[in-house]
């Protein structure tokens, strides 16, 4: 199966197999099941999620794809328009799976987090104290 791209304000009622809907708007993608077992697959678009890159063959999502809690419970990656059917994976890798998803967005949302100054912790440290012997 090869997959196309195409771009989308809104997602369409019925989905088509073998296309990836797309919207930046909303920073997400739709397809139906690479295995065809008609389950609509979606997947947000962002920094701690999938990306998604168009080529001239067709799109590239990333990472995979693990379709644990449905009963196809399939595993692949699309590159280049192209399905790459990936291992399957036992109970424990999906939860070490899961817990490294949580791990990454933590790390990156605290690096997300503006770095206070030396000089703006002293201030706070500061107004604290002062705070506290005000209230005595």
């Amino acid at each position: 199966m090869r997959f196309v791209t195409e771009k989308v304000d809104v997602m369409p009622p019925v989905l088509e197999s073998g296309i990836v809907y797309f919207s930046e708007e909303f920073e997400i993608a739709i397809h139906l099941c690479a295995c065809e077992c008609g389950a609509k697959i979606t997947t947000p678009i962002g920094f701690t999620e999938w990306s998604i890159t168009e080529t001239p063959t067709g799109p590239t999502l990333y990472p995979s794809i693990g379709n644990w809690q449905l009963p196809c419970k399939s595993h692949y990656f699309i590159r280049q328009g192209e399905v790459v059917w990936a291992a399957s994976w036992s109970h424990d890798q999906i939860l070490a799976g899961r817990e490294e998803e949580i791990r990454r967005r933590a790390t990156y949302y605290e690096s997300r987090q503006p770095q206070r100054s030396w000089i703006s912790r002293l201030w706070n440290t500061i107004v604290h104290k002062v705070r506290g012997w005000l209230r005595r």
